[in-house]
């Protein structure tokens, strides 16, 4: 542990250089734990982005850990008691909905059926969705919180220092809004309704607001007790106020108001926490991903082809990065992944703190059983035809006779999700073409040289031999090599082709080889 703390103090892996900017603060401050936060707004079910949120806070936690022996503890903040803005189009008979806008998520009625109400049946997918993750964190709802008076002393704060607050808001909003924005949001005392009304008067000596509702009739309420909520720019400071919150990530898109939050949060006498800002996910076509416009890979998509941890391998790399997400980027990340669990029992401590696996696993790193890679599966799949991963397997024991789906659990669950990936993806998309002479001359010298094969079957020597038959016949080389994958595989890539010869066999590539030069695969 010593070498590996020694290593991680001057490790360049971004989850140790956040941990190591953390530790000087709690040095500084004396605190007896640090406290991570995330922050989940349960108008919808969890999405990729959550998963992203809560993993990577996860990997700096852990790094921090490494480095210091001060506990940890991370919360996962539902900001429940949100009013509903819309009524959402994935759930059973929205229209019993409709009278219920604006009322807090935990005050509107289940759709479902399974629960206590909306927020709590979403709250409820959460915490499966991390628990099924395996994530060590503390759920707080936003509703418990406000009612039970845990947020009390901050609520009469920010009403005794409600025009210092005011001051800090104000000047972020266009002068229109600025006339009717209060930081709080009083919810009515008889339609339960969160209102978005301006304060008539605020008295911070009885922590009280007053204000007219939507019919012009007069309240006064009490801030605490859940009679109010703050809007949601200044419950994020609030919130880091309450809990003495030390780290919090969020995306690019609340970069701009960071200053705010940490204004809000050092004006109810708390100190702002470390932040790290992550890029946002694109789209295919380069666009935003977006939970409500759907244009992203879901969690259970990517889960259909890949394994949580692959999920967890491509959000490690370079989060300040924008990075396209989409299903073409599964094949890499799995394989990446899988190269990645191999080299790290031979590195020494300094590389195994910069091996992504560290992170994802929090040193407790498995080994890989992964005897051939996602991408070869992909095309293998190609070309058998395999509609299932018993066909697969066929070939992988051809190349590890002593590989079995049992004692490679994470082969045999690879090699399914490729026979799905290539069902969905590749073969909608393969365009096989003809050989132009010289490739089929080329072609007809590689099948021979299969044919009279007597050589060893490993990867290395059938490379040899189809690099033999492209050298003197192709310059650049490439050709030849683009040659046989838009020929025989019908893509633009492919895979080194010693290898794939191994795997699917020498014969069966001659025979491939005759199919495509007769026109068979077109």
């Amino acid at each position: 542990m010593s070498s590996l703390r020694d290593a991680a103090m001057t490790s360049k892996a971004w989850p140790f250089e956040e941990a190591r900017r953390l530790l000087k603060r709690v040095e500084k401050q004396g605190k007896d734990h640090v406290l991570f936060e995330t922050g989940y707004g349960p108008s919808g079910l969890p999405h990729i982005g959550t998963f992203g949120e809560v993993a990577r806070t996860t990997m700096i936690r852990r790094a921090f850990e490494v480095i210091s022996d001060v506990p940890t503890r991370l919360i996962c903040f539902s900001d429940d008691m949100d009013g509903m803005r819309k009524v959402p189009g994935n759930v059973p008979n929205p229209e019993a909905l409709a009278e219920h806008l604006q009322k807090p998520l935990t005050s509107v009625p289940d759709p479902f059926g399974t629960h206590e109400s909306f927020g709590h049946h979403n709250n409820a997918m959460l915490r499966r969705f991390l628990d099924t993750f395996g994530f060590d964190y503390e759920f707080i709802s936003a509703t418990e919180f406000y009612r039970s008076g845990k947020f009390d002393d901050t609520l009469r704060l920010a009403a005794e220092r409600y025009d210092r607050l005011m001051e800090i808001m104000l000047k972020t909003l266009r002068e229109e809004r600025a006339q009717t924005y209060s930081i709080f949001l009083p919810i009515h005392p008889e339609t339960g309704r969160v209102l978005y009304v301006p304060m008539k008067h605020v008295d911070g000596r009885e922590g009280t607001v007053t204000f007219d509702d939507e019919d012009g009739r007069e309240w006064t309420v009490p801030v605490t007790g859940g009679n109010v909520k703050f809007q949601w720019k200044p419950d994020f400071g609030a919130r880091w106020a309450a809990l003495g919150v030390d780290f919090e990530i969020y995306g690019k898109d609340h970069a701009a108001n960071t200053g705010v939050y940490g204004g809000i949060c050092r004006a109810l006498g708390g100190q702002a926490p470390e932040n790290y800002v992550y890029e946002l996910f694109l789209d295919a076509e380069g666009h935003k991903i977006s939970k409500t416009s759907g244009n992203g890979i879901s969690i259970d998509q990517w889960l259909t082809y890949a394994s949580s941890e692959s999920l967890s391998y491509f959000m490690y790399l370079k989060p300040r990065t924008a990075k396209r997400m989409h299903f073409d980027v599964i094949p890499k990340a799995v394989d990446e992944y899988h190269q990645q669990l191999r080299a790290y029992p031979d590195q020494d401590a300094a590389k195994q703190a910069a091996n992504p696996v560290f992170h994802i696993h929090g040193g407790d790193v498995p080994a890989s059983d992964m005897v051939v890679p996602f991408s070869m599966l992909l095309n293998i799949a190609s070309v058998s035809g395999a509609e299932d991963k018993d066909v697969l397997w066929g070939f992988i024991n051809r190349y590890a006779p002593e590989a079995t789906p049992e004692g490679n659990p994470q082969m045999d669950a690879a090699a399914a999700g490729a026979v799905r990936y290539y069902n969905d993806f590749v073969k909608p998309a393969k365009v096989y073409r003809m050989p132009t002479e010289a490739e089929r001359a080329a072609l007809e010298a590689l099948r021979d040289g299969l044919r009279g094969w007597d050589g060893d079957v490993s990867d290395e020597a059938l490379q040899g031999l189809v690099y033999d038959v492209g050298r003197d016949r192709f310059d650049p080389m490439r050709d030849w090599f683009k040659a046989l994958y838009q020929v025989l595989l019908g893509a633009d890539q492919g895979p080194r082709f010693g290898g794939f010869i191994a795997l699917y066999g020498v014969g069966e590539t001659a025979d491939l080889i005759d199919r495509a030069l007769a026109g068979d695969l077109i």
